[in-house]
């Protein structure tokens, strides 16, 4: 099973997969496994935004003008976040 892990200071492109020539992100590198998202809280609410997709469908779709790519991304998504004393 993989078990792959992120600090919040990772891109949505590195999350999701993109670039230029698509390549798939830590979503499809998790395939059947956990993603870990440390300091859950701190990441930007558009990347977490693009995990919707992903979490509810098991894959990951990402367009591009000369190609559509379809990756897998079925996945555990696990979060961590650090108490806070108010």
């Amino acid at each position: 099973m993989p078990v792959t892990a992120q600090n919040y200071s990772a891109s949505s492109v590195s999350l999701i997969g993109g670039g230029t020539h698509p390549k798939p992100g830590e979503v499809s590198l998790a395939h059947r496994g956990v993603l870990f998202l440390d300091e859950m809280a701190e990441f930007a609410k558009k990347t977490l935004d693009m995990l919707r997709q992903p979490l509810e469908t098991g894959k990951v779709t990402i367009s591009r003008i000369s190609s559509t790519v379809t990756y897998p991304a079925d996945f555990i998504l696990l979060g961590a976040m650090n108490p806070c004393d108010i």
